[in-house]
């Protein structure tokens, strides 16, 4: 199947909210990554969401020029191509972009999807992500309405985060503090601001003590109940039930209850990246130690070509995520719903 259409994008999210299930949103770095992310979605016969960070963005555009844009539109261009032997629907997405990088990175996609658009064709990505968790919310809900307007008018969906992330991710870093948890009074405000669907969709990235980066389960206090707070103090003022789609960061080291009750209040997306990265790297490194002679040119010997074939290890480290990717669809209730 394609790349998701502006139409199936909506159908995926609403059966996502419906059915309590989640998409997991696989950041990937190269085309060996993005290969092995659609893998796992197939081979979990579930939909997905492909994203990229402007760190793996920059990655991606080559050491040479570090250019965000370009590479986030060639590996578009590139899953836009192999998508189509794979039997799921995948959205393509941009991660965390802070207000010093959207003139680089998706200010100029956005404009180059609405000029496809304007031609009569789909947009490049399906979502792209606002990060304002630095700013004050006046600030960031204030960029937030231009950005979806110019979401909406090339069929996009934007991604709004609020309030902060602990942790660090592409440089972003807040500290692990109580300002890692959204109020009602920040959702009213978002509500007010950016709609609940009029002025375009958006997915809503609520802080409940989420982290980025590594910890084991109990170093971090997730509140995922607080989803539910949020929701109902929104539909007593709207008057439209469960008005939020929410976005799930941070979430290495997660229990299996706390997933579920973000499940149960709303979240219908959850960033991966962490966890991937490392089920990516293992295999490679089991690879290299164990064929540590060959790999290396040792003592002036000539190695073993067979072995330090990019594709040799390439391969195990494409199943290692995949088989995380499973996991995560397992986890995330998405297994066995991809749309037909």
């Amino acid at each position: 199947m394609p790349i998701a259409t502006p139409e199936v994008y909506n159908e995926m999210l609403d059966r996502a909210k419906a059915g309590k299930f989640a998409y997991p949103a696989i950041n990937v770095t190269s085309t060996q990554t993005l290969h092995a992310a659609l893998r796992g979605f197939a081979e979990a016969e579930s939909d997905g969401i492909v994203q990229i960070s402007t760190g793996g963005a920059e990655f991606l555009g080559g050491q040479y020029s570090k250019d965000m844009v370009s590479g986030a539109v060639a590996l578009a261009e590139f899953a836009h191509i192999v998508s189509q032997k794979y039997p799921v629907n995948v959205a393509l997405h941009t991660d965390h972009c802070p207000k010093g990088k959207l003139d680089g990175y998706v200010r100029p996609l956005l404009a180059l999807s609405k000029e496809r658009v304007d031609a009569g064709l789909n947009p490049l990505f399906q979502s792209h992500m606002w990060d304002g968790s630095a700013e004050t919310l006046k600030d960031n809900l204030e960029i937030g309405q231009e950005l979806l307007a110019q979401a909406a008018a090339a069929k996009i969906i934007l991604e709004v985060e609020i309030t902060p992330t602990g942790g660090e991710e592409d440089g972003v870093t807040h500290e692990i503090n109580d300002e890692l948890y959204t109020t009602v009074d920040d959702a009213l405000r978002t509500a007010e601001a950016l709609g609940l669907g009029e002025k375009g969709r958006y997915l809503l990235a609520a802080s409940f003590g989420n982290v980025h980066g590594v910890y084991k389960p109990g170093n971090v206090v997730l509140r995922p109940e607080l989803l539910a707070d949020l929701q109902e103090g929104v539909a007593a003022k709207s008057g439209k039930a469960a008005p939020f789609d929410f976005v799930f960061h941070g979430g290495s080291g997660s229990t299996d209850t706390e997933i579920a009750t973000a499940l149960e209040n709303g979240v219908v997306k959850m960033n991966l990246d962490t966890d991937t990265q490392y089920a990516f790297s293992r295999p490679v490194a089991d690879h290299m130690f164990r064929n540590y002679d060959g790999v290396l040119k040792v003592d002036g010997e000539v190695g073993d070509k067979k072995t330090y074939d990019p594709r040799s290890w390439g391969k195990a480290a494409e199943k290692g995520m995949a088989e995380r990717v499973q996991l995560a669809c397992a986890n995330l209730r998405s297994t066995g719903t991809r749309l037909k």
